[in-house]
């Protein structure tokens, strides 16, 4: 009755092991399936992307969490205002855009923040980036080939001014010297800006500009524009002075106010030099 007992038992025992080592084998099989698979950017935890990340999150503590949140949520002054809007979301090309031209960190809240000498180095910029970028997604740092003009061609150019004319002049001007804006804002000139940079604006509408996503307006179009921007920073000023490259209006206004001032000017020299006539004493009108 043993013998049967046991006989009966192998099988079972015998079941639960293959069993076993096929669940086994089947866990290793899918690790090694993801292993093939897994993206060459992905990284473990102690990675260099993972190592950047952190990196950037003790840059943002430290110089950026008093404004905008230690948890980049946004915060509020002592007076429960707005004191920096929250950063969740924005993505790598908005804090490549606000550090790298000095705009942050800002000075002082106010209707517009200027640019400045940037604070932080390209490397600190590039943590800082991956930080925001790690908490929820959002436009990317743009590849380089993305801006690159310069092997633009005329008709690239060309296209950029019209499109440049249609959507940016109300802001910039005709010539990208910026504008002024109600409410104490306005449209910085484009001179000095980089090629990174117009895209990474046009990419997540800093301050009060617009966003101009992919689906509203196509890559290559953005190309044509920094093409045509690079010709305008280019561009030499025949006349000497630029004067905004306003045309007439700005050269009539300058003409107007140095030809008043010099026909003001030799009038009153003209004034001095006449003699006056003096009366002779002692006699009256009435004599």
């Amino acid at each position: 009755m043993r013998d049967a007992d046991s006989v009966a038992a192998r099988p079972l025992r015998r079941g639960r092991v293959a069993r076993a080592l096929v669940i086994g084998a089947a866990l290793v099989t899918v690790g090694l399936a993801y292993a093939a698979v897994q993206p060459n950017g992905a990284a473990g935890a102690d990675g260099p992307q993972s190592q950047q990340i952190e990196e950037g999150r003790r840059l943002f503590a430290v110089g950026c969490a008093s404004c905008h949140g230690l948890h980049a949520e946004g915060g509020t002054n002592g007076e429960g205002r707005l004191a920096g809007p929250s950063l969740i979301g924005v993505g790598a090309a908005a804090v490549d855009f606000q550090v790298s031209t000095g705009r942050m960190p800002a000075v002082q809240p106010g209707a517009q923040v200027p640019q400045k000498p940037p604070v932080y180095s390209d490397q600190e910029i590039a943590a800082l980036a991956a930080y925001i970028a790690s908490l929820a997604p959002g436009p990317a740092v743009p590849a380089e080939e993305s801006y690159d003009v310069r092997n633009a061609t005329q008709e690239e150019v060309v296209r950029g001014g019209e499109l440049f004319r249609t959507n940016c002049t109300a802001c910039h001007n005709f010539a990208g010297r910026g504008g002024a804006l109600p409410n104490g804002r306005y449209a910085p000139s484009l001179m000095s800006t980089t090629p990174r940079n117009i895209y990474q604006a046009m990419l997540t509408g800093p301050q009060q500009m617009p966003v101009f996503s992919d689906s509203v307006m196509l890559p290559e179009d953005k190309r044509a524009i920094i093409a045509y921007i690079v010709s305008l920073q280019q561009q030499k000023d025949q006349g000497g002075l630029g004067l905004g490259r306003l045309g007439p209006v700005s050269e009539g206004l300058w003409g107007w106010l140095l030809g008043m001032g010099l026909l003001v000017t030799v009038a009153v020299w003209i004034g001095a030099k006449v003699p006056r006539v003096r009366r002779r004493p002692g006699r009256t009108s009435g004599q």
